[in-house]
Order: structure tokens, then sequence, then C-alpha cells
């Protein structure tokens, strides 16, 4: 699955905060199918959503 990354965190905050995952949050609060993943070679936490796909594929005529 392809996805396209919406913003990046770095993974050395400070203890206890989630910057992600509360952009994530919120996010899913709007309607949008957010993620957060960890990219290790980054060492960062990626806020992704899936791919769109070409307008007019895969619905049904």
């Amino acid at each position: 699955m392809r996805r396209t990354v919406l913003e990046q965190f770095p993974a050395g905050g400070p203890r206890g905060s989630r910057p992600a995952e509360e952009f994530a949050a919120a996010l899913r609060g709007e309607g949008t199918a957010a993620e957060v993943v960890m990219d290790l070679e980054r060492d960062a936490f990626l806020v992704v959503v899936p791919q769109q796909t070409t307008e007019g594929a895969g619905r049904p005529r």
C-alpha cells in the first residue's frame, strides 16, 4: 500500500510528549484516515494517509 506523508516529528521528543499522535488524532477528528508510523532510518515519527487513487478509478459505473 502506498501512503503520503503529511508531517514528520523527531523521535526524541520530551518524555510523555506525543505530537505525532496528537496531530494524527486531530486529522482523524476531521475525517482523514491518518496514522503514525516510525521511520527508523530518519529516527522520526511520520503522520501518513493512504495515497489517493486517480479520480474515478475503482468506482462502479
